[in-house]
């Protein structure tokens, strides 16, 4: 994902701790500028500290004093809103928004803001916006911390860039059919030695039950090998236990 042209904007921030708190979240998902508008108290210690980390991306932001400063050069805005606005204004769900951003990134800078904790954006303020970005939430409270808000965009920016997960890789290879077979065969025995039986009317569920939520474990040789292993274990702590007994 290309974040040198992707611009996160806070309108009149009043909490330092909140701004050292988007700080973080847009290291987390490689976002480098910040821009704030008006901020009450900045530079602070308490921004400094909830950073953790991202004390780059603090000491690099800059602090304007209009909202027309903080855009300056951008050819694209997004402004993020809870409330219901005008029909006019153009709406897109967050991660339909964050495509959008990314496309429209690849051709020239682009902005996204965020609104102060207490009122966010006024409508004079999203006037400079083409969309505006709502983030799913419960109809009782929609409204989010600052902070939470920038992350959930900047994580959606973070997807949308293609950046995947890959998942880990492969223990070992799957035991085979026989080697199940031999498991399912030596857990039945060891559940006959214990007298550990279905009580269900019928009977015949319990060793069906187990095969198939072991199926769907997936076991490698490695496993299936623990699994006998243990219980062999069983096996023989059942002998030695019968044989103290036995006179």
């Amino acid at each position: 994902m290309d974040t040198a042209q992707i611009r996160i904007v806070l309108v009149e921030p009043s909490h330092p701790g909140n701004i050292g708190a988007v700080a973080r979240a847009m290291k987390n998902m490689g976002l480098e500028q910040l821009v704030l508008v008006s901020p009450r108290q900045f530079p602070d210690p308490e921004a400094t500290a909830r950073a953790s980390g991202a004390d780059d991306v603090l000491a690099n932001a800059r602090v304007v004093d209009s909202l027309s400063a903080a855009l300056e050069g951008c050819g694209f805005v997004a402004a993020t809103t809870s409330r219901e606005r005008d029909q006019y204004f153009r709406v897109a769900d967050v991660r339909a928004a964050a495509e959008r951003l990314l496309q429209e990134a690849r051709r020239g800078s682009v902005a996204v803001l965020f609104g102060s904790e207490r009122a966010g954006l006024t409508n004079e303020q999203l006037e400079a916006a083409h969309l505006l970005v709502r983030i799913p939430a419960s109809a009782t409270y929609p409204s989010l911390n600052l902070a939470m808000a920038v992350q959930i965009v900047a994580y959606e920016l973070f997807r949308a860039g293609g950046v995947r997960i890959d998942p880990a890789p492969a223990a070992g290879p799957l035991a085979d059919p026989g080697e199940l077979e031999r498991l399912y065969e030596h857990f039945a025995q060891v559940l006959e030695e214990v007298d550990f039986r279905d009580r269900t009317q019928s009977g015949t569920h319990l060793m069906g039950r187990i095969r198939r939520f072991l199926q769907r474990a997936e076991l490698d040789r490695n496993e299936v090998n623990i699994l006998r292993g243990f219980l062999t274990a069983v096996q023989r702590r059942r002998r030695r236990a019968g044989e103290r007994e036995d006179p």
